[in-house]
């Protein structure tokens, strides 16, 4: 086989001359929701990010498609409803990135008491129309395999149901989706004027990587830019006292794996808060989230320069200790990162308890529209989409009907409960994958994965080997079809293979991408 030419779609191809109905800013997992569900309506959608697609607050969760539990406490019940529902309607449509987790929560005597846990727990298995995922029960943890990690002292707790997913593949599958649906998809292109002209947005915008400014013309704009989102106001949409949104930094450590089964963990902690501790990456245990105003509220900071502390990591290490009976030390973790959360700015005096609900609000000026997202989660971005729509129809009239509900993403069209048996399927097709390699592959493009490895019958018909078990073949589907540029874009966003691949083999990975996307800009000459 020989590996599949790369495509990088260029910004200036698209044409300028007609307006289109939306144009979304920022290329998040709302932005890239929005456009999804847009197009698929039959809008004409342009979206712009001037970074890599999911490279701000998207691709730094605690990586979970869940109720919110805790949300309970501050009395969010529509919110948390939402989010219920949505996990099985998500597990549906992305079963390969997206999968059933349960988590245990240790009964601690000095804290929140069990009548409350056991009380909130019932509200969480009833009030999402749960129907696949198995509901609440109570453990013995002197016996059950889950208690073997922790202290003695926790000898009762609970076992509920949520998901976890891989964010980052969520934004990217949405804004495949779109694009497959005439969506334009424009990554590292800023937007730096937003002007309104009669019943028209003009939108200038400038391509980071060359500097050439492109334009485009639109009836509505919404600016789905994450904790920029004021900052669009402010500076392209030339208002001066836009603050709405407050921004909230959350932190997470990634230590060896903690224990061998299969369940996560959450957590209590005095001050209360509470932290998760996810099996991640097959070896790995993801430990989080931290909460602290970003930068002290300082909204001159820049969001994409956020980086965990000392304290913080000090903090989730001394938590997770309190509970595991070998405590965790700055010296075990192997990889941290940090994003800034954009909630929607309600006054709360603790940063924790700042809503996590989605505000919409229209800008009330005459001429065209500009509707702006403050806030939202990763769970309800579907949910936040449909509700965008209803007040983009009431600006530009409806067309097509509501439909992402029973819409699998790409990749995701096999039975909700069919993961093992694909990737078993796919070893079995392609015997010169390993286990793990065709794990991996299906986690990450589900049954686009055939289309990475065609008609292969070795690795080395995958062309060249990076590290790992990433093959050229990979890489550039990923350049064609997923709008990675560089080294990070594959080794972080589409893939996790950033903790596995040693300094020279990115920097040869990073070569390869860059004499690529050279060729074709030298080809289109």
């Amino acid at each position: 086989m020989q590996p599949q030419s790369t495509t990088v779609p260029s910004p200036s191809s698209a044409s300028s001359d007609t307006p289109l109905d939306i144009f979304v800013v920022g290329g998040g997992i709302n932005g890239c929701g929005i456009a999804r569900d847009a197009a698929g309506r039959g809008y004409s959608v342009s979206l712009a990010e001037m970074n890599d697609l999911g490279s701000g607050t998207s691709s730094w969760s605690t990586k979970l498609i869940h109720g919110g539990l805790r949300y309970l406490e501050h009395y969010e019940f529509r919110l948390v409803r939402e989010s219920l529902m949505e996990r099985e309607v998500l597990w549906k449509n992305a079963p390969h990135i997206i999968r059933p987790m349960r988590f245990i929560l240790p009964h601690h005597k000095g804290l929140r008491p069990a009548w409350l846990l056991r009380l909130g727990l019932f509200l969480y298995d009833n009030l999402g129309g749960r129907k696949l995922l198995p509901p609440t029960r109570t453990l013995n943890m002197v016996t059950d395999e889950a208690g073997k990690p922790l202290k003695p002292l926790f000898t009762r707790g609970f076992e509920y149901s949520d998901c976890t997913v891989d964010d980052v593949r969520m934004v990217i599958l949405n804004a495949r989706d779109a694009a497959d649906r005439g969506a334009e998809i424009l990554t590292r292109t800023q937007v730096t004027g937003l002007r309104r002209d009669g019943e028209l947005w003009r939108i200038t915008l400038r391509d980071t990587r060359t500097g050439d400014i492109l334009t485009r013309t639109a009836r509505l704009v919404v600016n789905a830019a994450g904790p920029w989102v004021d900052r669009v106001l402010n500076g392209a949409a030339g208002k001066n006292d836009a603050r709405n949104v407050r921004l909230v930094q959350g932190s997470h450590i990634v230590v060896k794996r903690l224990f061998d089964h299969d369940r996560s963990y959450i957590f209590q902690n005095s001050d209360g808060r509470i932290i998760f501790a996810i099996p991640y990456e097959e070896d790995l245990t993801l430990v989080g989230t931290t909460d602290k105003d970003y930068e002290g509220g300082d909204r001159s900071a820049d969001p994409s320069k956020a980086k965990i502390t000392d304290e913080e990591i000090r903090y989730l290490c001394a938590a997770a200790s309190e509970y595991f009976a070998e405590p965790i030390t700055p010296d075990d973790v192997v990889w941290t990162y940090s994003g800034v959360r954009p909630l929607f700015d309600d006054g709360a005096g603790k940063a924790q308890e700042a809503t996590r609900d989605y505000v919409l609000r229209e800008q009330e000026t005459d001429g065209p529209p500009l509707i702006n997202i403050f806030g939202g989660k990763i769970t309800t971005f579907r949910r936040l989409a449909g509700s965008m729509l209803e007040k983009i129809e009431a600006n530009l009239g409806r067309k097509g009907a509501a439909w992402t509900a029973s819409a699998p993403l790409p990749g995701g069209d096999f039975p909700v409960t069919g993961h093992g048996d694909h990737a078993r399927q796919l070893a079995a097709d392609y015997p010169f994958l390993s286990e793990a390699h065709a794990r991996r592959l299906t986690r990450l493009y589900g049954t686009k994965a055939r289309g990475i490895l065609g008609d292969a019958k070795s690795m080395a018909d995958l062309g060249e080997l990076f590290g790992h078990d990433l093959t050229e073949a990979e890489v550039r589907y990923g350049m064609a079809h997923e709008w990675a540029r560089t080294a990070e874009d594959m080794l972080w966003r589409r893939t996790k293979l950033g903790l596995r691949l040693s300094k020279p083999q990115v920097e040869k990975l990073s070569a390869f991408m860059d004499r690529e996307i050279g060729t074709r800009a030298a080809a289109a000459e």
